[in-house]
């Protein structure tokens, strides 16, 4: 196995120190003893002394004074190999963290190697250029081999492929895109040759901004470790004082050393060097921060970005979710479920008449129900081609009406159609029936009149049963649907996916009351939806959890920027796998807690005493960093 640069010397200092040992148990020289304990000093302390110096320049004390002044006590009595043991222990300590601190970084700095540092820029003649990442602009056109990974952020403009999106958002099935399909800088071309025409500038890319949000986040502090640095910052200083009174308070008033019962001034310096040792917060300096850095670099590897330490705690302690139903618990484009029309008209032109309308409007059905009609017509029909619309009206919050071949066809809300009980009876129990059913309708009329009725159906995501059904194993006790829909639609979808508590025909500033109440209630709760619409909703809960961010679409950006956590992909159970994740953090961080508070309330007190010597305290003091370390590193595993 491959030993990391910065162990070598520190690996070093331990073998001379174990030479000086040696040297010393076999009788060897005092001076041969002394030279090789001197060497490992220096090898060990290559990166903990300049830092202690630093700090005495600045008048300040930390662990890293504490560790050289309990060192420089243990020499001073001719504890030579228990002072080089201390900083052989410390410096492994640090060079501990500063691998886990690597691993984590490198898991990240691992996005940055996804996108190729050049692209293929096509001429207007169609030639190829091959320039660096940074002179592409937006709008240039570049080429993308099969195989080869995505230079920039993009939109399709020629050609087809399957497109692996694992990198971006830990969804491991390739995703089949074509012309005015978005692409990743950094996702994976498959077998098909493409041409994209650039939407962002290479510092701008999805990528590049989730390195920058992962790099900041992994800089914020957690409440536990803002916490521990406040203690530490009044904790040292008092450790320094009550040194300094156990070397002079005890001999001046004539106490025994338990250590040196005949020279009460050295033995009592050896104890206070003792508790020196034990008391020093190293472990629980070292135990939160590499938690959290291994806990978010972790989940930005499986496609989950949590923005800091503070998020990672909180999405620990949730107990309720609150979930939006659109986008988020189903795919968020409904489709044609079904369609009843009167017998004057067929259903195939019923739809063709109606998607001739939609296809110039923004209605939320528009494009299903246009997908539907080409659908249903004939091969040999015009390829598909739908009829042209004169005259065309959209009426908010209604629908919209055009001149279709000679006739006014309307498609939107059964407002457009009169009064519902004046309808023909079948059209009246179908649309009924449909509602009841929980499908969202889209009335047709020809001349006013109805002719048709469309049921559409958002389906339920193909992970959102087994997510939810995870979370509740898992221990999430309140899973909750805020939906404006109406309360049909959202029942029918809540009881399919086993949904606790369904909120209907919601308003946004009713959204924002029920998620008051649920925390008054379950204190941590989470609420996940688009990052748009829900974004008063997202601000209110404790956890705000964004999903789709690599959609493709302007939500990603505000989901990115706004939520506290956002999983990158459409895999719905990343929410689950975070919630896991995030769980194993903290309970890491209570263990690392427990680990070094336990070590210094016990050792510390006997060391003082003198029942603990000083060979003990470093090695159960020391010990103790470096477990909190290896201990931190767990969260890194599958």
């Amino acid at each position: 196995m491959r030993v990391p640069k910065l162990l070598i010397p520190i690996f070093a200092g331990g073998l001379l120190l174990l030479a000086g040992w040696g040297t010393h148990v076999l009788g060897g020289p005092d001076w041969l003893r002394v030279s090789l304990i001197l060497l490992s000093v220096v090898l060990t302390s290559l990166r903990t002394f300049p830092e202690a110096i630093d700090r005495l320049k600045h008048f300040t004390l930390d662990v890293d004074v504490l560790m050289f002044a309990a060192a420089i006590g243990a020499s001073s009595l001719g504890a030579f190999e228990e002072g080089a043991l201390l900083l052989f222990l410390f410096g492994l300590g640090h060079a501990g963290e500063e691998l886990a601190t690597g691993r984590s970084r490198r898991a990240i700095e691992a996005l940055t190697r996804l996108a190729p540092e050049s692209a293929m820029r096509l001429d207007e003649n169609g030639q190829g250029q091959l320039v660096k990442l940074d002179e592409l602009a937006v709008g240039d056109r570049v080429r993308v081999k099969p195989f080869d990974r995505m230079p920039i952020d993009g939109e399709i403009i020629e050609g087809s492929s399957d497109v692996d999106e694992s990198s971006l958002t830990g969804e491991s099935v390739p995703i089949s895109k074509s012309v005015a399909a978005s692409v990743f800088a950094g996702t994976m071309n498959g077998a098909g040759m493409l041409v994209i025409k650039t939407t962002r500038l290479a510092s701008d890319s999805t990528l590049a901004r989730i390195i920058k949000l992962v790099e900041d986040a992994q800089s914020q502090k957690s409440p536990t470790q803002l916490f521990t640095d406040k203690i530490e910052r009044f904790y040292v200083p008092s450790v320094m004082i009550l040194t300094l009174l156990l070397i002079v308070v005890p001999p001046s008033f004539g106490w025994t050393s338990h250590k040196s019962p005949q020279h009460p001034w050295g033995g009592w310096f050896y104890q206070a060097m003792a508790f020196l040792t034990a008391a020093s917060p190293c472990a629980l300096a070292i135990g939160t921060p590499t938690a959290i850095l291994c806990g978010i670099a972790h989940a930005a590897k499986i496609g989950v970005l949590i923005k800091g330490g503070a998020h990672l705690e909180t999405l620990g302690k949730i107990r309720a979710i609150a979930f939006d139903k659109t986008g988020t618990l189903t795919t968020g484009k409904p489709t044609v479920d079904r369609i009843v029309a009167v017998d004057s008209i067929s259903i195939a032109d019923a739809m063709r008449l109606a998607a001739a309308v939609d296809q110039h409007t923004s209605h939320p059905f528009a494009a299903s129900i246009v997908k539907a009609a080409r659908e249903r017509m004939p091969n040999a029909e015009n390829n598909g081609h739908l009829p042209d619309v004169d005259d065309l009206i959209q009426i908010p919050g209604e629908g919209a009406t055009g001149r279709v071949e000679g006739q006014r066809i309307g498609v939107g809300k059964s407002t457009l159609a009169g009064p519902i009980d004046r309808w023909p009876a079948l059209l009246r129990e179908s649309h009924q029936s449909m509602q009841n059913e929980g499908l969202a309708t889209a009335t047709v009329t020809r001349e006013g009149l109805p002719v048709a009725v469309i049921g559409l159906l958002d389906k339920p995501r193909e992970q959102a049963i087994a997510t939810i059904k995870r979370l509740h194993e898992i221990g999430v006790t309140e899973l909750s649907m805020l939906t404006g829909d109406h309360h049909a639609v959202a029942q029918t979808i809540a009881t399919r996916l086993g949904i606790d508590h369904v909120h209907a025909d919601l308003l946004p500033k009713q959204k924002l009351e029920i998620i008051d109440s649920l925390m008054k209630e379950h204190r941590y709760v989470a609420m996940i939806g688009d990052g748009v619409n829900d974004a008063p909703a997202l601000a209110k809960a404790s956890l705000g959890i964004a999903m789709g961010a690599a959609a493709g679409h302007g939500a990603a950006d505000v989901a990115i920027e706004t939520a506290d956590v956002v999983l990158m992909g459409q895999d719905i159970m990343r929410l689950a796998d975070a919630i896991e994740l995030a769980r194993k953090a903290r309970r890491v961080i209570a263990q690392n807690l427990i680990i070094a508070l336990g070590v210094i309330c016990v050792v510390a007190p006997i060391a003082a005493l003198g029942f603990a010597g000083l060979g003990w305290a470093v090695v159960l003091h020391e010990g103790s960093t470096v477990v909190v370390v290896l201990n931190s590193l767990r969260i890194l595993r599958k």
